[in-house]
């Protein structure tokens, strides 16, 4: 009974309901759609912190023999909390999805439709199709193709989801309206530092501790590997890099933003009477979805 009240089942659609209840009593002047995304980052931090952790675990249990060393939890942290999750977060992002459009006026989205849900997986698909690879293929090779072995690099792919409380916090901090704060600039050095090392880093790293292993260099591991394992790798890898290069650009144009937010400041500082800015024709334009 407490193996199935502690399931991901029950814990994240749970917590999402709590975090829902909760947070509007807090903040009164939230709309549905900052209560729903913040309640959906909240409980991606947590499943986030359970994964690294339980990541750290089977590395450090499976560190003497990388390839025939077992750990339970490699196992049974997918079954009762990575399904579980993936399912449950493919939902909540749909519902921060439809109640983001809801509270902009959009017509269609006065009710959930197939209309509302094509919307989504269409400005969604590379979130959604990474959650669907995730279930259709790293629980199929979790449970079944192993041949059990392999538990020291399942652990591993547990650790690429130490970024996500760093991405969740920026969106957080930004909600709260913190994002001119210190804590908001060190978080987002974090999330570059995090995501590079634990999601795009690691894949390099994994091959390396095989090569190691097998006595081969590291340039010989994608040949001494199987072409399914290969293209999963890459599969996997790719949208990483994707989301990075996105991270990293918006990163800069921060870094730009603030620069001239200084750089005008100064010079309002130093001159006394500064000349009136002509309006700009784009002041009353509707801002774009970022």
């Amino acid at each position: 009974m407490l193996q199935v009240l502690a399931c991901g089942v029950v814990v994240f659609p749970g917590l999402f309901f709590v975090f829902r209840r909760v947070l509007p009593s807090i903040f009164k002047q939230w709309t549905d759609a900052d209560v729903v995304l913040v309640s959906e980052r909240l409980v991606s931090s947590i499943h986030a912190i359970m994964a690294t952790t339980a990541g750290v675990i089977v590395v450090l249990a499976c560190r003497g023999n990388i390839m025939t060393d077992r750990y339970w939890l490699a196992t049974y942290f997918v079954i009762w909390y990575g399904v579980p999750y993936m399912t449950y977060d493919i939902y909540a992002m749909y519902l921060s999805h439809y109640y983001r459009f809801r509270v902009k006026g959009h017509e269609e989205y006065t009710e959930h439709s197939l209309t509302t849900v094509n919307s989504f997986v269409r400005r969604e698909f590379l979130l959604v199709l990474h959650h669907i690879a995730l279930l259709t293929i790293l629980l199929p090779v979790t449970l079944f193709f192993r041949m059990d072995q392999g538990d020291y690099f399942i652990g591993c792919l547990f650790l690429t989801e130490l970024s996500t409380p760093f991405v969740s916090l920026g969106k957080i901090l930004i909600q709260l309206g913190l994002q001119d704060c210190w804590i908001h600039k060190a978080n987002g050095g974090m999330v570059l530092l995090s995501f590079f090392s634990c999601r795009i880093a690691l894949f390099p790293y994994m091959y390396w501790v095989y090569g190691r292993h097998y006595g081969i260099p590291i340039y010989g591991v994608p040949f001494h590997l199987t072409l399914s394992v290969n293209l999963g790798s890459l599969c996997i890898l790719a949208p990483q890099v994707y989301w990075f290069v996105l991270l990293c650009r918006k990163g800069w144009r921060l870094y730009q933003r603030q620069c001239h937010s200084t750089a005008a400041a100064g010079s309002q500082d130093s001159s006394p009477l500064p000349p009136p800015s002509p309006p700009s024709l784009t002041d009353n334009q509707p801002k774009g979805n970022h």
